[in-house]
């Protein structure tokens, strides 16, 4: 049964995760799109947005002479866009999670099924920037997949064996980092006109793309419909008695690697972990780092397409190849190297090398712009690529297994359901005040990263950034040391 909960998991994650990676490298070209057919209209939504951050640029700063402000304008815009997703995650995560606590993981799961569905639908036929806004926003609201796989994974695994387990969702993400972009990007050059059921109607450039990624979530729901079990106060030890009785498993009992054990006492399971309110305030700590993290790489992330638009002028197809590149990396990553290592070395410790690396490709990032009429510039990018892919490898997983095992819970056998010392310690409450924090971060670090890009320029941003990530890999240093021997 644990088996199969994992693979359940893993399916569902890839076809998610292959849906929402699918528009990636299309943004700054469709910022563009929407900008040429609303140019007319200066009363227009798209027009008052691109006015008001035009004027916002003419305060802060003033180009050099011969600089193409549009390019920048388009930068801060894709922030824009990036951060509107993530705020509505991180006020929308917590609720989520503490709905799958009372209601199950799978009935809130497929509920938010249904809004991801919505979102791609009025993506196809957004035709005005103000529509693909909608789109973006019902999406924001919509997601649950990744933090109720976390919770559903978290459910079904001991906490020794929760890095592995978890390390599928960073499996998932890279091999559809792989494949997404790529494809989005090959889609994206199919003509919306040959869609012969369209005729008579109008449909966003890039339609073939959008319904890529409604086939993918259609898939994705009833798969989930048909095949996953309810998890929610289910104890590790029951998945496990059930893999026995199917013939599945053998052996009796498990211990806590990290030094915590489980057993059982007149029929009931009864966890010894550390008190709550010193689990509580490691939480907190890890949702600090989370914050801090997320809005320092998500910056980097997000605004790498916009630099290779700005110092290269690439295509779709381009950028596609450099996020597969990416996560071709991460993959192998997460499957040969993460995976054996975590258990030997401790989820912090891992955490803070994958910090460590971030600060190398912001270094590289930094340098590119001076190296633009030379022939390394290319190799610094791609060089900048593999740190940041062996960061998207290690980090948040690594954070989101130690975050996990504060929260776990001991579960009555007799009744099924879960006994938690701390209201504030429930799973899905948890995990998604925890995840919250992250996409705060992710809200936070697109719009500050593209401002400083487009005010001071892509050197500064990329190096101020690298600083602030060495100040990180400090603070996590006693992080770590706690992460191995909780």
């Amino acid at each position: 049964m644990l088996g199969k909960v994992e693979t359940i998991v893993f399916l569902s994650l890839v076809l998610d995760l292959f849906a929402f990676t699918i528009p990636l490298p299309l943004f700054p070209r469709i910022v563009d799109w929407y900008r040429t057919r609303e140019a007319s209209d200066p009363n227009g939504f798209l027009s008052r947005t691109l006015w008001s951050v035009q004027a916002l640029r003419s305060f802060l700063y003033t180009a050099p002479e011969g600089r193409e402000n549009a390019r920048w304008d388009v930068v801060l815009l894709g922030g824009l866009m990036g951060s509107l997703f993530s705020t509505l995650q991180f006020l929308v995560s917590p609720r989520i999670g503490a709905l799958s606590d009372k209601y199950g993981r799978k009935n809130i799961l497929l509920l938010t099924m249904v809004g991801n569905l919505l979102s791609a639908i009025v993506w196809i036929q957004s035709t005005t920037f103000a529509s693909f806004l909608l789109a973006r926003a019902i999406g924001g609201l919509s997601e649950g997949n990744v933090q109720l796989a976390i919770a559903i994974l978290s459910d079904v695994t001991t906490p020794e064996a929760r890095s592995k387990a978890l390390s599928l969702v960073g499996i998932a993400f890279s091999i559809c980092f792989c494949i997404g972009p790529p494809i989005g990007a090959w889609f994206a050059l199919q003509p919306a006109s040959n869609l012969s059921f369209a005729k008579g109607f109008e449909l966003n450039i890039y339609a073939w793309p959008a319904i890529l990624t409604l086939i993918l979530l259609s898939a994705e729901t009833v798969f989930l419909a048909v095949a996953l079990p309810e998890t929610r106060g289910k104890s590790a030890a029951a998945f496990k008695q059930a893999e026995k009785t199917n013939g599945h498993a053998s052996g009796n009992g498990h211990a806590n690697g990290n030094g915590h054990t489980n057993g059982h006492a007149n029929g009931k399971a009864v966890a010894t972990k550390r008190p709550a309110a010193e689990r509580l305030a490691t939480l907190k700590s890890l949702k600090i780092i989370h914050f801090f993290f997320l809005a320092l790489f998500s910056g980097v992330e997000f605004t790498i397409t916009f630099l290779t638009y700005d110092l290269f002028d690439w295509s779709n197809v381009q950028n596609g190849r450099l996020i597969g590149f990416m996560g071709i990396i991460s993959a192998l990553l997460q499957g040969g190297y993460v995976r054996r290592a975590i258990p030997k070395v401790g989820e912090g410790v891992m955490a803070r090398r994958g910090v460590q690396a971030c600060t190398m490709a912001l270094l590289l990032l930094a340098a590119l712009p001076r190296l633009l009429q030379t022939s390394f510039a290319t190799k610094f990018l791609y060089a900048a690529a593999a740190s940041l892919a062996f960061t998207s490898a290690t980090v948040v997983n690594s954070l989101n297994a130690y975050a996990s095992v504060q929260c776990d819970e001991g579960v009555d056998t007799e009744t099924g359901k879960p006994i938690a010392e701390d209201p504030r310690l429930a799973k899905g409450r948890a995990m998604g005040e925890y995840r919250s924090w992250g996409q705060l971060g992710r809200a936070i670090g697109p719009i500050l990263a593209c401002a400083s890009y487009w005010t001071f320029g892509p050197s500064f941003t990329y190096a101020t950034t690298a600083c602030a990530t060495t100040l990180l890999v400090m603070h996590m240093k006693s992080i770590a040391g706690k992460a191995q021997k909780s």
